[in-house]
């Protein structure tokens, strides 16, 4: 166990993820709690060094009558501080499960309101790491759900450009909105550091914080866990052991992720936009592993996932294909042709949804440049295919042409990618895209 103080192993942390040449301004992430407030007294600290700038942001989820004085608190620590601070306030639908609401609301709230900001801190802990390591355990999961938190993630929610925040949902100082970069990183610089560490230092500095009663609330898997946490530590088995497990795990996963990415430079080539076609001979060549890890990246790339599908249904889809049929998972389809697996998005999963020109389509489509509002977006179907058949790109099939966009006026198509050519007399102004850089950058990224 290391000896360092904890505003050491914090500029340690931070020199890791972002040094030697830091940005001037850093985004905070603090829910009022004691990691993140820790966080925010080591991040106040480390800032008299480096001279960076800090914007902090609390995000009131108002699921709790207590929130919204917690979120004061953080404003008031901030202007004692001298920084900037931000109440992002959210009201949950009622629709889904509210903690996974919650955790993408959160996200996608900070990414409106960051700005030219371009890194977030978060204040994940060892014992975030360690908890995370068992629920992921608890479901089967393989090298990448053991791998854990990692200390730097991308982020991109608004690849389009992004809508204001309501007025009524801010109170506080936003950061600056001109040089918005597409996509933000979240950093956690405390994965090495156990919440009693942080605690400690809180309140050695006489630091303020609260605690979420939610946090013994043992209808929540994490609560449940975390107290599984106390008892495996009887037995030896702790945060920091399981910390390192996933680290280790994390090592594993880079190895595993660039023996992907020759893979598939062997056996990927020529795929229709939003696609992957597979060459099974290749694919026959690859050990298991690096055979689950093309098909499941296949599967998050045509659907635009951010997570891969669950170990178990992983497995079994796989060796359907080795058996020669197929299936769905994910949101994706998954054909095995005489020559090639082609992976393709479900029908069934955007046959029913519609966009206005100039959103996004499917998460991940858009047609730009197109001066007519009485446009739509949907799936190309069956009605679609009857008027595009004589001129689809080689490579797409009946099947796989169905759940690709297309650009309608009324019931005719003007545009789709699964056409040679746009279909319309004005076909210049008819522009298409996928928002993404290619399923290669995909893997690499993922």
């Amino acid at each position: 166990m290391t000896t360092l103080p904890l505003d050491q192993r914090f500029a340690d942390a931070m020199g890791q993820l972002l040094g030697p040449h830091f940005p001037s301004n850093i985004g905070l992430a603090v829910s009022g709690g004691g990691d993140s407030m820790a966080m925010l007294y080591l991040a106040h600290n480390w800032t008299r060094q480096f001279g960076v700038r800090l914007w902090v942001v609390t995000v009131d989820h108002g699921l709790r009558s207590e929130s919204a004085a917690e979120a004061l608190l953080v404003a008031e620590e901030c202007a004692a501080l001298g920084w900037p601070h931000t109440i992002l306030r959210w009201h949950w639908d009622g629709q889904g499960n509210v903690q996974d609401a919650a955790r993408q609301a959160r996200l996608n709230l900070i990414d409106r309101w960051r700005g030219d900001v371009s890194h977030v801190l978060f204040a994940h802990t060892q014992d975030d790491q360690a908890e995370t390591v068992l629920m992921r355990l608890a479901r089967g999961s393989g090298v990448d759900g053991l791998a854990g938190m990692a200390p730097r993630r991308e982020v991109a929610l608004h690849p389009l450009g992004i809508a204001a925040i309501p007025e009524e949902s801010v109170d506080g100082a936003m950061p600056l909105q001109r040089a918005r970069t597409p996509t933000f990183e979240v950093l956690r610089p405390c994965l090495d550091m156990s919440r009693e560490d942080l605690r400690h230092y809180a309140r050695v500095l006489q630091g303020r914080w609260v605690e979420d009663p939610s946090n013994q609330d043992r209808r929540y898997d994490r609560v449940r866990v975390r107290d599984l946490l106390k008892l495996l530590h009887q037995e030896g088995i702790t945060a920091p052991d399981l910390a390192k497990t996933a680290a280790r795990m994390a090592r594993a996963q880079s190895g595993l992720n660039a023996r992907l990415v020759d893979a598939l430079d062997q056996c990927c080539r020529n795929a229709p936009i939003g696609q992957v076609l597979i060459d099974r001979d290749a694919f026959a060549t690859f050990d298991e592993e690096t055979q689950l890890r093309l098909l499941t990246s296949s599967l998050c790339y045509v659907a635009s996932a951010e997570y891969r599908p669950r170990a178990a249904s992983s497995d079994a889809l796989l060796e359907r294909v080795l058996s020669g049929s197929g299936g769905t998972l994910h949101g994706a389809e998954v054909i095995v042709e005489k020559a090639k697996i082609r992976v393709m998005r479900e029908l069934a999963a955007v046959q029913d949804e519609v966009s206005c020109v100039g959103e996004l389509w499917d998460g991940q489509w858009c047609f730009a440049a197109v001066d007519a509002t009485e446009f739509q977006v949907k799936a190309l179907g069956q009605e679609g295919w009857e008027q595009i058949s004589s001129k689809v790109l080689p490579d797409v099939t009946y099947k796989s042409a169905l759940p690709l966009p297309a650009l309608w006026s009324h019931h005719d198509v003007i545009s789709t990618p699964a056409a040679d050519g746009m279909l319309s007399t004005n076909a210049t102004r008819y522009v298409l895209g996928r928002i993404d850089t290619g399923f290669r950058a995909f893997c690499l990224s993922h």
